[in-house]
């Protein structure tokens, strides 16, 4: 275990998990909270696993990250939707070697925070992690939970593994977390993308969770052709996912247990949709490259409608 101390910015479903988890394997481990802030302060974190249940009585609990140590290792959780309060909330945080691990859904996030913490200090993450958050301070971690970690270069160039990143590697395992270390980002992205615009997008548009989608015999091949769709869109950014992928992530689907995505969640409790990030984003990437995904296309329309009445809905 490294001596490295942790900020986790954004503690909900998924900067709650891992924080929980580094935090259980002794590591020290400092949360920003907003909804959930009161009452993590006074009653602690509970997680529900499949790897075994466990409750942190304390936590170093913050609302505001001036109150907030500096830390060797910056974790963001928050959803892309509010990636415009990292310029006020990093800068408090961050000392001579700190670096920043952004654990966030889709492509493109990372130039943009690149901006702020620079890009020597930045590295990307995907995590594979199905879990909801049941109440305050109660998450349930349903499957996997592994991360998939790379360095960014500009414009998603190869990037070597550094010492850091092994580090973090290390604490997250002891932790009980498998960690993948990769020199290509970009293409770590794009698999992510494979599961996340079809399953995040229909569980929208269709109102249902995977277990329907995988039930009917429909929503399968129009699963397929969205993916197909992504390993085009990837390919347009010269990186090739076999088409043996899309056979391994929906084997994969098919044995979770019915679950809502986060998409999906975000949509019933009338909260801004990670559109942009996940499907507007690469769109825009394979547009540039010169090459048309029209099922992609008409998903991303789909869901704009959506959320701006549902945004609309709410505020009226």
């Amino acid at each position: 275990m490294s001596n490295n101390t942790y900020a986790i910015i954004g503690s909900g479903t998924l900067g709650g998990f891992y924080g929980a988890k580094l935090q259980k394997a002794g590591l020290e481990v400092h949360f920003l909270l907003h909804s959930d802030y009161h009452h993590v302060l006074q009653n602690g974190l509970i997680i529900k696993s499949k790897d075994g249940d466990f409750k942190l009585s304390q936590v170093n609990a913050y609302n505001n990250t001036n109150e907030m140590p500096k830390c060797d290792v910056i974790l963001i959780g928050l959803k892309t939707t509010q990636n415009n309060l990292l310029a006020k909330f990093l800068p408090p945080l961050l000392k001579e070697n700190t670096v920043v691990l952004l654990l966030q859904n889709g492509l493109s996030a990372e130039p943009e925070v690149a901006k702020i913490v620079g890009e020597q200090r930045l590295i990307g993450g995907i995590s594979h992690l199905a879990s909801n958050k049941l109440s305050f301070g109660y998450i349930h971690h349903i499957d996997d939970g592994s991360i998939r970690i790379g360095r960014y270069a500009r414009n998603y160039q190869f990037a070597k593994i550094t010492n850091k990143m092994r580090e973090i590697t290390h604490d997250f395992e002891i932790s009980g977390v498998p960690v993948y270390l990769t020199e290509d980002l970009l293409l770590e992205r794009w698999k992510k993308l494979v599961w996340n615009i079809p399953y995040n997008s229909l569980s929208v548009i269709l109102d249902a969770r995977t277990n329907e989608i995988m039930g009917n015999a429909n929503t399968i091949n129009l699963v397929v052709e969205i993916m197909q769709e992504v390993l085009e869109g990837a390919k347009s950014c010269q990186r090739q996912i076999p088409d043996t992928y899309i056979q391994k992530m929906l084997d994969h689907t098919k044995k979770l247990q019915p679950y809502l995505t986060s998409m999906k969640i975000d949509y019933e409790r009338r909260r801004p949709l990670e559109i942009e990030g996940i499907i507007g984003n690469p769109l825009r990437m394979a547009r540039e490259a010169g090459i048309k995904l029209p099922k992609m296309g008409m998903l991303y329309q789909q869901l704009k409608f959506l959320d701006t009445r549902n945004i609309q809905n709410f505020s009226s």
